[in-house]
């Protein structure tokens, strides 16, 4: 079967993306820059609700993929996570890892384990994954299930769904959008991203550097948003052209 390149989000072959094939080549190890990024996300998360009552909030993932962290990276405090999804072998690989995820999942934890406070306080972090996780497949382009989220992350997906600079700044309004007033935040790109294979397949990407992420978000972030940009470490790239990672950590504006 030929699939010819996608351009736009509609255009790319979603239901035919390889889950397996993406976690060996990204997730069955954690990369120095996967743990950089997680170890940030940790600290702004602790510096943000380390004295909230655990498992109050309620959390959403948006375009998780084969990739747990944002969910862990959230678990503590929250009485239920959604994992957002459009691609129908992700959906089925999501509701089949978060009934007892993999061992490679356990040098992700020891990253949020050791920011002390409450991830060191959760002994089963599976079981509780399993008690909050709920799957959920469909489209953010026609909206998320519910809004009001106490607590939000959105990795590799945004810049990763398109080549048009208007879907992407559409997915960040969409996620930033269902978000609570106050509600912590972590949002992660590629920098310069041209496309990735995944497979046999090709999937588009949206190239944007870190003056495209803070206008994306400016009309939602409280003035203390930033952007950290993950250099490329010694370790083999992930896809072509990209030249980096960029995360946003802040907090949704309002009271």
């Amino acid at each position: 079967m030929d699939i010819l390149p996608a351009r736009t989000n509609s255009e790319a072959p979603w239901d035919l993306f390889d889950s397996d094939a993406y976690l060996e080549h990204n997730y069955r190890s954690l990369r120095s820059d996967d743990a950089q990024i997680l170890a940030a996300v940790r600290d702004h998360f602790l510096a943000e609700l380390d004295g909230t009552a655990d498992r109050s909030l309620r959390g959403i993932d948006v375009g998780a993929g084969t990739n747990l962290y944002p969910s862990l990276a959230m678990l503590p405090w929250c009485r239920e996570i959604t994992l957002f999804e459009r691609s129908a072998r992700n959906v089925a690989w999501l509701r089949t890892a978060v009934t007892g995820y993999g061992d490679n999942w356990d040098a992700f934890w020891e990253v949020l384990r050791a920011g002390n406070g409450v991830y060191a306080r959760l002994a089963d972090p599976r079981g509780r994954l399993t008690e909050a996780a709920d799957v959920r497949q469909g489209d953010l382009f026609d909206g998320l299930p519910g809004s009001g989220y106490g607590i939000g992350t959105m990795f590799f997906v945004a810049e990763s769904l398109t080549t048009a600079h208007e879907e992407f700044e559409t997915a960040v309004d969409v996620f930033a959008g269902a978000l609570a007033p106050g509600a912590p935040f972590a949002v992660a790109f590629m920098e310069n991203s041209l496309g990735y294979d995944v497979g046999d397949l090709r999937f588009p990407a949206c190239r944007i550097d870190s003056d495209d992420v803070l206008a994306s978000l400016a009309d939602y972030a409280d003035q203390d948003l930033r952007v950290e940009r993950i250099a490329i470490p010694g370790e083999p790239v992930l896809r072509e052209g990209y030249t980096g990672m960029l995360l946003a950590l802040g907090r949704r504006k309002g009271q």
